[in-house]
Order: structure tokens, then C-alpha cells, then sequence
């Protein structure tokens, strides 16, 4: 049986996304896998994984927004900016919960924020981590990123747990550092746990530990979840033969075009994504049924 579809995992501690990915490749007996945004070794939560053709629609749920519990250490920095890398710098932490709260609104919004050295970003072809391992440490131009709620969960210096809900392709490593810089005693993170990507969230992911190939498929999301946040176009028996043809498909004057939409037959069957163009939609991403 070929499995076609999207795993919410709660990955474990000190796993990386790769060997998740590698696990589940074993348990479908399947090439085609991966995962939907990477989590270092030392994060927990949702992790998502396509299987099959549902890879092909991965890049719609790494661009979705993501939330996070985090914990960050006071008083301490690291190289790496998390409890993995080695301690730079080290001081006593007398901050007040106040002190905390009043560094967070700077971080709120749309901001500008600097990757760390260990990424995984590339430059000139060699990823970051790669040259930090080796003691070399390179400019890194600022990405613009969005902070949609940064909020204090706890308080116990030199601790503080904080919940981000923010953009994809922001570093919580970063923040952590970037917020202890702006505190002026320095931090770095020492848990993190991703609660949710889009509308997936962790009370629907399972343990990796449980899943098996004679169960794997009830764990199965559908693959058109991965789009769920897309506007729907609901489709003709002819304007469905059209799609598998790759004709285009005129847009109606009345509806406004959006850039990517999911389609569905009068069956309520997915059809794959289309994308509108000036006047048609136009076959972008279809899935031929099996």
C-alpha cells in the first residue's frame, strides 16, 4: 500500500528532523519523505511530515506561522544561542519581572532579525554551522521577520518562559539572544516547544514512538490540510477535465483572483492547487487521482 498524506509528529528531544523523516521513509517503505520546517535537537513539538506527492505541497505549510513555548536562561550566553553551545559570557542576573516585561514590546511586530552563526543558511555554499565549527564567524545580513505575540508565561529568574507566535523563518535561538543583549545581561535558550504550524497543533500530533506501519495510515492528515488556509474553487465535470488537461480556466468577472487557490470536483474530490494569472486560472500544482 502506497501511503499519500501528512504526519503531525511530537518530536522527541534530542532527535533532529532528519532522523524523524529517516524513521518514517523505514515505516512507510517510502522514498518520498519530508518534513515541514526543521526543529534543532533540543526542540520538542510539532513536527510535520509529507509522505509521497503530499511533499510536493510542503512549502505551503513552511510559509505558515508558528507558535512556540520557550525558556530562555538570564545572565548567560552562548555561542551556539541555545543551552548547546559553549558559555561566553556569564553575569549575576538582578532584573525584576517589570525590567523583563518592559524589553518586549521592540520585538513585537514586524522587525528585523539577524540568523545565528549555527544555521543552516548557506553562504557561498557552505552552510553557517559548518564555518562557525570551525571557529570562523561571518557578517549575516538581518531578515525581516514578524513577531505576532511575544508574551511572559513565567517567571523564576534566571529563568523566564515566554510564548511566540511569529512568522516562518524566525530563529527563537535569536530572539532569546537578542532580547537577554537588549536586557543588557545576556540570555540564551535552554527549552523549546513548537505548539503549533498553521492549524496543525500539539494536542493533534502523536509520538513518533507509537506510529507503525499497520497504523500509520489512520495517523494520516489529507494532503489538501496542507492548504486549508487557500480560497476554494469548487469545479464543473468540465472545467475539471480542463484542469487534467492543462487548459486554462477563465476567471469569472465577479470573483475577485486570488494568487493560489485549491480545487475540488463536484465529487469534493482535491484537484491540486491553480494559480491565477490576468484572466484564467491557470494548472499549477494538480494531483491525478489514483
Amino acid at each position: 500500500m502506497s501511503h499519500i498524506g501528512f504526519l503531525s509528529i511530537d518530536k522527541p528531544l534530542h532527535l533532529t528532523s532528519h532522523d524523524v523523516v529517516k524513521k518514517i521513509r523505514y515505516i512507510a517503505h517510502q522514498r518520498r519523505v519530508g518534513h515541514a520546517g526543521t526543529l534543532d535537537p533540543l526542540a520538542t513539538g510539532v513536527l510535520l511530515v509529507g509522505i509521497g506527492v503530499a511533499t510536493r505541497l510542503i512549502e505551503y505549510i513552511q510559509e505558515q506561522q508558528k507558535t512556540y513555548s520557550a525558556q530562555l536562561r538570564l545572565g548567560q550566553t552562548t555561542d551556539t544561542y541555545d543551552a548547546e553551545g559553549d558559555i561566553i559570557t556569564e553575569q549575576p542576573v538582578t532584573l525584576t519581572q517589570t525590567d523583563f516585561l518592559n524589553a518586549l514590546p521592540p520585538f513585537r511586530g514586524h522587525i528585523q532579525q539577524q540568523p545565528p552563526m549555527y544555521s543552516a543558511i548557506k553562504r557561498q555554499g557552505q552552510p553557517l554551522y559548518k564555518l562557525a565549527r570551525q571557529g570562523i564567524e561571518v557578517e549575516r545580513a538581518s531578515r525581516p521577520v514578524s513577531i505576532y505575540n511575544l508574551s511572559l508565561t513565567h517567571w523564576d529568574p534566571p529563568f523566564a518562559n515566554i510564548d511566540v507566535t511569529c512568522s516562518a523563518g524566525t530563529y527563537i535561538r535569536s530572539l532569546a539572544h537578542d532580547i537577554g543583549q537588549t536586557l543588557g545581561c545576556g540570555a540564551h535558550l535552554t527549552a523549546l516547544r513548537r505548539t503549533a504550524i498553521g492549524t496543525f497543533t500539539a494536542n493533534q500530533a502523536i509520538s513518533l514512538e507509537t506510529i507503525t506501519s499497520d497504523n500509520l495510515a489512520a495517523h494520516l492528515f489529507p494532503i489538501d490540510t496542507a492548504v486549508i488556509h487557500l480560497p476554494r474553487l469548487d469545479l464543473t465535470h468540465d472545467q475539471t477535465t480542463d484542469i487534467y488537461h492543462g487548459r486554462p480556466l477563465p476567471i469569472p468577472p465577479e470573483h475577485p483572483p486570488e494568487t493560489v487557490a485549491r480545487a475540488y470536483n463536484p465529487d469534493n474530490t482535491f484537484l491540486g492547487l491553480l494559480k491565477a494569472h490576468p484572466a484564467h486560472w491557470q494548472p499549477h500544482k494538480i494531483f491525478h487521482q489514483q
